[in-house]
């Protein structure tokens, strides 16, 4: 029997889904015939090698492309079959042969984790919705999803006392893949369970620290206490920057330039991916200038620290915050809160606060408002005194 050619063809329609991707597709040549297997797999342009016939230039690309040769290798399992049963062979037949297996929908979500573009810690958070949805019920199927399904996995999340809004991001997790299933027509519309299930967040109370508060860190003596003392000036480095953890953790000396003799922070923020430009010399009365001038001959980042330490900070800085006598209880965060609560008291505009946060949009920085309105108080009190 004539042997069937295999190829990868990628993007045979010529159309980008919404993502800016197009499906691989295997290829089946046979006697001036052809017939199309979908991979299932979705990549961008840049990510194909047209002469090799392969995936490049993803963070995956190796689990990607031995997946693709699999796919090909089931292919000609399923021929071979075909031909030593003895039954006709026809390409039509290889398509009915190659029946794939139903994907449950947490098999579908795993895979899809593995195979984006995701940020490593971003990946985590999703990991960490698919294992609860697991341990709510093992090897979800798509047509377990209705509005029920939605309000009983949240019930369970409740009774395991998870935050309100700790609830509505893995919910909101849930929903991206929802919508990529449906996306690549494994999902049905007119099922969609978010049309009537409706993520609801609670407004928090966002803890940040007075100048008193401040001082009382920074008074703090640590010096023979070497880990304290970098989580403490690791901590007082984003009071007097507004960095967030994963960007404090990632700066090196090369982020520090002299403009006008003047020091200045340029960085692009991991999380909104926003380019950042602080001028140091402004900010708190150049608090952080001395601080990077104690870490700034260490080799790699500033401070030398795991991205994935945030949680060992944390631990920490409740120890520093007894030690300073701190009435209240500070994570890392707390910092960046302290950093924008404490400009826009003392009459920083909004949308300059957003500038130095990396605020994409000033709706961002408008949680504060409450603090705005203080300051609108303090200036009107002003201006009845003259």
């Amino acid at each position: 029997m004539e042997k069937v050619i295999y190829n990868l063809i990628f993007n045979r329609k010529k159309q980008l889904n919404p993502e800016g991707k197009a499906l691989i597709q295997v290829e089946a040549y046979w006697k001036k015939q052809k017939k199309y297997f979908s991979t299932k797999v979705y990549i961008k342009p840049c990510q194909w090698d047209k002469k090799r016939r392969s995936v490049r230039n993803h963070p995956n690309m190796d689990a990607l492309n031995h997946y693709l040769q699999d796919f090909i290798v089931d292919l000609e399992k399923k021929e071979l079959n075909i031909t030593q049963s003895g039954r006709s062979f026809s390409l039509d037949g290889l398509k009915e042969e190659f029946v794939e297996r139903p994907q449950s929908f947490t098999q579908f979500m795993l895979k899809e984790i593995k195979n984006s573009n995701l940020k490593v810690s971003t990946m985590k958070n999703h990991g960490s919705t698919l294992h609860l949805l697991e341990q709510f019920k093992p090897n979800v199927d798509f047509d377990d999803f209705n509005f029920n399904f939605l309000c009983d996995f949240e019930n369970y999340l409740l009774k395991n006392e998870y935050h309100r809004n700790t609830i509505a991001k893995h919910m909101k997790h849930l929903k991206r893949y929802i919508n990529l299933a449906i996306n690549k027509d494994l999902f049905e519309m007119h099922k969609y369970p978010f049309r009537k299930y409706k993520i609801r967040y609670m407004e928090t109370k966002r803890t940040h620290l007075t100048p008193e508060e401040l001082h009382q860190l920074e008074s703090l003596r640590l010096d023979r206490r070497a880990s304290l003392r970098k989580c403490l000036d690791m901590f007082l480095f984003s009071c007097y920057t507004g960095l967030r953890f994963s960007d404090v953790v990632r700066i090196k000396k090369d982020n520090f330039l002299y403009i006008d003799d003047k020091l200045w922070l340029v960085y692009s923020s991991v999380k909104t991916d926003v380019n950042v430009r602080l001028p140091l010399s402004l900010l708190f009365e150049g608090k952080s200038i001395p601080i990077y001038e104690r870490y700034k001959h260490n080799p790699r980042t500033l401070f030398n620290s795991s991205p994935d330490s945030n949680s060992n900070i944390n631990k920490q800085l409740v120890r520093i915050a007894d030690m300073a006598k701190l009435e209240k209880r500070i994570s890392f965060h707390t910092a960046r809160h302290t950093n924008a609560t404490l400009l826009l008291y003392n009459g920083a505009n909004i949308t300059t606060v957003q500038k130095l946060l990396g605020h994409k949009s000033v709706r961002t920085t408008e949680i504060y408002s409450n603090i705005i309105d203080m300051t609108i108080v303090r200036d009107l009190e002003k201006i009845n005194t003259l």
